[in-house]
C-alpha cells in the first residue's frame, strides 16, 4: 500500500475520529499505538477499506486519496502574477447591486482579489461609512490607531503623508504593524480634483523579477530584517521584517515596502552596502512603467486590494481640489473563508442542477411526468401562489430523496418504502436550514395527515399516489394526526403536499432549474 500508516490513520474520516460538524480531529497523534500497522485492506466500490492492528476500521474515498496538495493561496503559488498590459481589456470589476444579489458575482470578485490582488466594485452608494458595509460582505474590519475607518483627503494637521495632496510612490500600508492588515479598501466619495489618480503594482511580480535578474539581491532582501516604525503623539509602532518574506520552501508570501516608514538599519558597513544595493534595485523594478497599472477612482468606486502583495500609489493633485476617499483595513483569511463557503454553495447548486438534468429525466412513480418536471411544476406553482422563498425551495426540492436514497422510487412502487422525505431532508441539511428541509421531511406524513382529516382529499389522489400511501403507512390515526399538527413545520409541509399533488400535469410549461438558482442561492446564504 503506497500510503504511510500514520498518515492514513491521522486522516481517518469516520465520526469516531472526526467531529462530523466541523471535521476537527477527536484524538491526538500520540494516542495512536507505537506499532500501528494495517492488517487488511480491500479496494472496491470507490473506497479503500482498512482494518488496523488496534481493531479500528477506516474507509477512504479513492478520489480523495488521489487528490493533489492544494496550493497555498497566500503565496505566489496561488496567485497569477501580472503587469499592466494584462489588463488592457479592463480591470476586474463588478456592479455593487450584482455583487450583492448574485453569489457567483461575489465569488468572482473575491477570487480576483485572492488571485490577482484586487478588484473594483462600481456604483457603491456614496455615503459616509459605506466602506465598512462593503467589508462586512466578506469579513471583518481591522481597527487600527487610525480608527475603524480613515478619511483620505487633505487634512490641516496630517499625521501621515497620505492625508496631503502629495504624490505617493508605490508602497504597502502599515509595515510597522505586527501583524500587518492584509487587505485594504478605498471607497471614493468624491474626486473632482485635477490629478489624484490611483496606481497599483504587483509586488510579487516585482519580487519575482528581482529573483530572476539578481538572485543574490533577492536572497538578501528575504533574510534581512528591516526596522519599520511609525510614531505620532498617541502612537508608537514598530516591526522588524524583511522587505520580501518567503515561506519555508522559498515561495514569495508577503511584501512590506514603504520608504516613508523604514527606520535606521544598523549593520556592518559591507552588509549595509549590499542591502542598499539590493533595496535600490528592487525599488527601481517597482517603478518600471510596464508594472504600473494606473486608473482613476470615481464616486461610487470601491477598490479592494491585497496589502501584503500589491503596492498602491497616487499621483499628486491640487490641494484645493475636492478628493475624498474613505478607507479601512480587513484581512485575507476572512475573504478566503467567505470565498470557500460561496464556492461550496455554488457547487451545491451545480449538484442539484445536475440531478434535475440527469436523473431527473427519469420516470416519476408511474405518473405522466418525469421527476424533474414534477418538482419544477411544484416550484413554479409555489412561486405563482406567492409562497415564501423557503416554501418555494421546499416544493422544488421535495423529492430529491428519490435520487439520493439507497432504495429508488421504482422500488417504492414495488412495495418498499424508501423514506425519501427523510433521506432528502437529511442530504439537503448540509446546505439549507430547517425552514427548507422540515417541510420536505414531513411532506409524506402530510399526505397521510390530509387523508385522515380531509375526507375529500384522498379521493383526489392519483392512482400512483394512492398506492404509495399504502406503502408509506396509510392515513394517520386521530392521535397521529393530532401529533403531526403540533409539529413546527406541519403547516408548511401541508402546503408543499398540496403543491406536490398538483404538480403532475403532462406537458405543462415550466422554467428550467436555472430559474430557481438565485432564490436557492439566497437561501443557502442564511
Amino acid at each position: 500500500m503506497p500510503f504511510p500508516p500514520y498518515w492514513l490513520r491521522d486522516n481517518c474520516p469516520c465520526t469516531n475520529c472526526r467531529d462530523p460538524r466541523n471535521g476537527q480531529k477527536l484524538f491526538q497523534i500520540t494516542d495512536l499505538p507505537d506499532d500501528l500497522t494495517i492488517t487488511h485492506h480491500v479496494t472496491g466500490d470507490g473506497q479503500l477499506e482498512v482494518e488496523w492492528s488496534d481493531g479500528h476500521r477506516s474507509n477512504y474515498p479513492l478520489e480523495w486519496l488521489d487528490e493533489p496538495q492544494q496550493p497555498d493561496h497566500r503565496t505566489e503559488q496561488g496567485k497569477r502574477l501580472w503587469q499592466a498590459a494584462d489588463f488592457a481589456a479592463g480591470i476586474p470589476e463588478a456592479q455593487w447591486d450584482a455583487y450583492l444579489a448574485d453569489p457567483a458575482e461575489q465569488a468572482a470578485v473575491l477570487r480576483a482579489v485572492q488571485r490577482l490582488g484586487f478588484a473594483v466594485l462600481r456604483a457603491v452608494p456614496t455615503v459616509e461609512r459605506q466602506v465598512l458595509a462593503v467589508t462586512e460582505t466578506f469579513g471583518y474590519v481591522r481597527e487600527t490607531n487610525y480608527g475603524e475607518l480613515f478619511d483620505v483627503r487633505v487634512e490641516p494637521d496630517p499625521n501621515n503623508l497620505a492625508f496631503t495632496s502629495s504624490a505617493i510612490a508605490p508602497h504597502s500600508d502599515n509595515p510597522y504593524r505586527d501583524p500587518v492588515p492584509t487587505l485594504q479598501l478605498l471607497h471614493c466619495l468624491e474626486n473632482a480634483a485635477v490629478g489624484g489618480d490611483s496606481g497599483l503594482v504587483d509586488g510579487f511580480r516585482a519580487a519575482d523579477l528581482l529573483r530572476t535578474e539578481a538572485p543574490e539581491d533577492f536572497a538578501l532582501l528575504t533574510r534581512t530584517p528591516v526596522p519599520f516604525a511609525f510614531r505620532d503623539r498617541h502612537t508608537e509602532l514598530s516591526a522588524d521584517r524583511p522587505l520580501i518574506e518567503t515561506d519555508a520552501v522559498g515561495r514569495i508570501r508577503e511584501i512590506r515596502f514603504n520608504n516613508r516608514s523604514i527606520g535606521t538599519l544598523r549593520l556592518p558597513e559591507a552588509e549595509l552596502d549590499a542591502f542598499y544595493a539590493a533595496y535600490r534595485r528592487f525599488a527601481a523594478i517597482t517603478l518600471r512603467a510596464e508594472l504600473q497599472l494606473e486608473f482613476r477612482l470615481g464616486p461610487g468606486d470601491c477598490l479592494i486590494f491585497d496589502n501584503v502583495r500589491l503596492l498602491h500609489a497616487r499621483t499628486a493633485f491640487e490641494q484645493d481640489g475636492r478628493r475624498h476617499l474613505q478607507g479601512c483595513y480587513a484581512d485575507l483569511d476572512s475573504l478566503a473563508s467567505t470565498l470557500a463557503v460561496l464556492d461550496r454553495r455554488l457547487a451545491a447548486l451545480d449538484t442539484l442542477q445536475q440531478l434535475f438534468e440527469g436523473e431527473g429525466a427519469g420516470e416519476y412513480l408511474g405518473e405522466e411526468v418525469t421527476m424533474a418536471e414534477h418538482m419544477l411544476q411544484a416550484g413554479i406553482l409555489a412561486e405563482r401562489a406567492g409562497a415564501p422563498d423557503a416554501q418555494i425551495a421546499a416544493a422544488l426540492l421535495h423529492d430529491v430523496g428519490h435520487f439520493q436514497g439507497a432504495v429508488t422510487g421504482r422500488q417504492l412502487m414495488t412495495g418498499t418504502d424508501n423514506r425519501h422525505s427523510d433521506t432528502g431532508a437529511d442530504w439537503l441539511a448540509q446546505w439549507f436550514g430547517p425552514e427548507v428541509t422540515e417541510p420536505i421531511r414531513l411532506h409524506v406524513a402530510a399526505k397521510r395527515y390530509l387523508c385522515a382529516v380531509e375526507p375529500d382529499y384522498r379521493a383526489s389522489l392519483s392512482a400512483a399516489s394512492e398506492y404509495t400511501l399504502q406503502v408509506q403507512g396509510g392515513p394517520m390515526t386521530p392521535d397521529e394526526a393530532a401529533a403531526f399538527a403540533a409539529l413546527p413545520g406541519a403547516q408548511d409541509a401541508v402546503a408543499v403536499r398540496r403543491l406536490d399533488d398538483q404538480a403532475k400535469v403532462a406537458d405543462a410549461q415550466t422554467p428550467t432549474f436555472e430559474h430557481f438558482r438565485p432564490l436557492l442561492a439566497a437561501l443557502l446564504a442564511r
